[in-house]
């Protein structure tokens, strides 16, 4: 997939009168870029891209794992610092328009990378243009084999929430809850989470990322669960809201409405609609019950080889949802002192309208 990528790249700098993409990674940025274009999954390499020209620049670390990887690139081995290296890696390129990703390049590395330039001769210096989601733009439409990749970490995913809430009981702690989870994702398949669980149980859900806590679950008082799978690469993001016991009638009204939300956004939400649009389909339903206030996140986020990228599904944003395109869609109402309830999946858009591709159980009520 990658030399496809690269030509996707090359045809979207030539539109914006650019050269070359720098993707400047070190181990402190992120790296997902680099990879999506180039295969490697070392943490410390830096990318050029040409019309004519990949290299990857890595030291001794990774030359071995960047031949067999990064198989549409040129391995440039450096030894040193940018002063040992760089001037190779940038030949050719006097007077170039050079992109670099102003989002992922710390200004440390920003100051040493022209300082090396400014040493070379005026006729051979390159001219760098910081840009902003140049890549990022070519990642919103997912190939095939990403919705695949995808797809196999939400499986996964599902498994374990399934796996898990049907053995919790109060007494377990919000932590023996994520590491049940974490275990059960290791123990089949995942290569990790994808982030730190988040369990929420009671008061406690009414912080959307809410870490888990030594607090004993009680009974009588929802749990929110917000999970991830990672694997190959690709992200998996599911929430659950579960009652340990019998729900009463105000968590039953909360999780209906919260319900109905997610429901009439997925089942609404069509191709060319913006973030906002999107958003908003949901918001309303929330705000007609007369809980609009409690309900202060975005419906949703794109995510793929991290967890959250574009689109931008939420109030204020503009962009336009298109086929091709894996977000969620996870409305919540959340109370202080009270708790909360979140329902999360995931969606692809599809021949202008949304399917989902998550299936875990909802509304699991304790058996106890």
């Amino acid at each position: 997939m990658t030399a496809q990528r690269i030509e996707r790249l090359r045809k979207k700098l030539v539109e914006h009168k650019l050269d070359a993409l720098f993707v400047i990674s070190p181990e402190s940025a992120s790296p997902t870029n680099r990879r999506y274009l180039s295969g490697f999954t070392g943490t410390s390499a830096y990318l050029l891209i040409t019309a004519d020209d990949a290299v990857l620049a890595t030291d001794s670390r990774y030359w071995e794992q960047a031949e067999r990887q990064a198989t549409e690139c040129r391995v440039l081995r450096t030894i040193g610092g940018f002063d040992k290296w760089l001037p190779e890696l940038l030949a050719g390129l006097g007077g170039k328009r050079v992109a670099f990703e102003a989002a992922h390049i710390t200004y440390q590395t920003h100051r040493a990378v022209r300082k090396e330039i400014q040493k070379l001769p005026e006729s051979e210096r390159p001219k760098l243009v910081a840009t902003l989601n140049l890549v990022e733009g070519l990642r919103l439409i997912k190939e095939p084999e990403e919705i695949a990749a995808i797809q196999a970490a939400i499986d996964i995913g599902d498994a374990a929430f399934a796996a898990v809430a049907e053995r919790i009981e109060p007494g377990w702690t919000e932590k023996q809850v994520a590491w049940e989870i974490e275990k059960y994702v290791r123990e089949h398949g995942g290569d990790a989470v994808s982030f730190e669980t988040i369990v929420g149980g009671g008061p406690w859900g009414a912080m959307p990322h809410a870490f888990p806590r030594d607090e004993a679950l009680k009974k009588g008082e929802g749990v929110v669960i917000d999970m991830g799978v990672a694997l190959d690469g690709y992200n998996s993001d599911l929430t659950r809201t579960i009652f340990l016991g019998e729900p009463d009638d105000t968590f039953k009204k909360v999780y209906d409405i919260v319900f109905a939300a997610q429901q009439t956004a997925i089942e609404l939400v069509e191709e060319g609609m913006t973030g906002e649009d999107a958003h908003m389909l949901a918001h309303n339903v929330i705000n007609e019950a007369g809980y609009g206030d409690n309900f202060g996140h975005g419906l949703g986020h794109g995510i793929g080889m991290q967890v959250h990228e574009g689109p931008r599904v939420a109030k204020t944003s503009n962009d336009k949802l298109r086929d091709g395109m894996v977000f969620t869609i996870e409305p919540g109402i959340y109370l202080t002192e009270w708790g909360g309830v979140r329902i999360e999946d995931i969606v692809v858009m599809e021949n202008g309208k949304a399917r989902v591709m998550s299936h875990a159980p909802k509304l699991i009520t304790a058996d106890i």
